[in-house]
């Protein structure tokens, strides 16, 4: 058992904080697996939400595609972005905002839930979790036509589809630290490190509005932005890090990601957004149109379990009254308990 216990210590000493953080165990995936978890989420939203439908009402209806989907969540990772910098927040609620949106959609399907409203209560949570909180009344006034309860509404649903792994861990932060180490080279120009470094961190923002944060580690991403930011410094520090090898392995792990950064780093198309948008409102679930007929049904429903709830909740409590005493039952008496005084003898 010592043993076992010694090499499992031993084992999981060796592990980084980040390999053994929320974010390295549950929200790492391949280009693959995203591809397939949103192709799934959107046929199980089409089906589930066509059914929602009054009678033959959804034969000529055009649901979203899995990529139209992405395609509008990006268009409001870019919007959370700008609202971060209007309201004045620091980069960590931005970045932390921008994450949590992407992980939400992860598990649930815009035609279910706006992409809008849910950045709203995204940015919101990450004040609270990266320890910048402000008071709901003051950030809902600050957004035109917001009311508190939009946001308080949705805090929940997010929070649970987050699975509650608040913690993120950002390239922006990673990068810092490299732009430090590469101050150790020799021979460095620190104004021009300090432009290669602003660059880099342009580089960092432009990754948030792709997948690559899902893929790859921060470090490899910080990596990649010093990269582009310029080559020949980071590939300097990389072999100054590796000295037996004179072209490192990480500057071909980082080529897919610099790709990816490159190709997809930009936000998307206004005119594509709003035909896409457009369409979602013929295809939004019915349950959640205010006023609809399957929206009226869906909130019946709902009233209808509470109250069930509420009356089985007050037919356990009286029962329990009649059956016994509401404040317990009195001490049983140990029939076997010798109540003689052997003293008294």
């Amino acid at each position: 058992m010592t043993t076992g216990s010694t090499t499992t210590d031993a084992s999981s000493s060796k592990l980084s904080l980040y390999e053994g953080s929320t974010q390295y165990r549950h929200w790492r995936f391949s280009a693959e697996q995203l591809a397939q978890a949103r192709a799934s989420l959107n046929a199980t939203a089409v089906s589930a939400i066509g059914e929602k439908f009054e009678a033959g009402s959804s034969s000529g209806v055009s649901f979203l595609s899995a990529d139209e989907e992405v395609l509008l969540v990006k268009f409001y990772l870019a919007k959370c972005s700008q609202l971060c910098i209007h309201l004045g927040f620091p980069e960590e609620v931005e970045a932390t905002a921008m994450t949590y949106l992407k992980r939400f959609y992860l598990k649930n399907t815009v035609m279910d839930f706006h992409p809008k409203d849910i950045m709203l209560t995204a940015v919101f949570l990450a004040t609270k979790t990266t320890n910048h909180p402000v008071s709901l009344e003051s950030y809902a006034q600050r957004i035109p036509k917001t009311q508190p309860s939009d946001i308080l509404g949705h805090e929940f649903l997010v929070a649970q589809s987050l699975g509650f792994d608040f913690a993120v861990w950002h390239a922006h932060r990673a990068l810092w630290g490299l732009w430090l180490d590469v101050q150790n080279l020799p021979d460095v120009n620190m104004d021009e490190l300090r432009n290669v470094y602003e660059s880099a961190v342009q580089h960092v923002r432009a990754a948030r509005l792709t997948d690559v944060e899902l893929i790859y580690t921060p470090s490899q991403i910080s990596l990649t932005s010093f990269a582009l930011a310029s080559p020949a410094l980071a590939a300097a520090w990389a072999r100054s890090k590796i000295p037996t090898e004179p072209e490192p392995r990480v500057l071909a792990v980082i080529e897919p990601i610099k790709q990816m950064i490159a190709s997809q780093g930009a936000p998307p198309e206004v005119e594509a957004v709003r035909a896409v948008d457009r369409r979602l409102r013929l295809c939004k679930n019915p349950e959640k149109v205010v006023g609809s007929n399957a929206y009226m049904k869906k909130q019946e429903e709902t009233e209808r379990k509470a109250e069930e709830k509420r009356k089985r909740k007050a037919a356990e409590v009286q029962k329990a009254m009649e059956d016994a005493d509401p404040f317990g039952s009195p001490l049983a008496r140990d029939t076997n308990l010798d109540d003689d005084d052997d003293d008294d003898d």
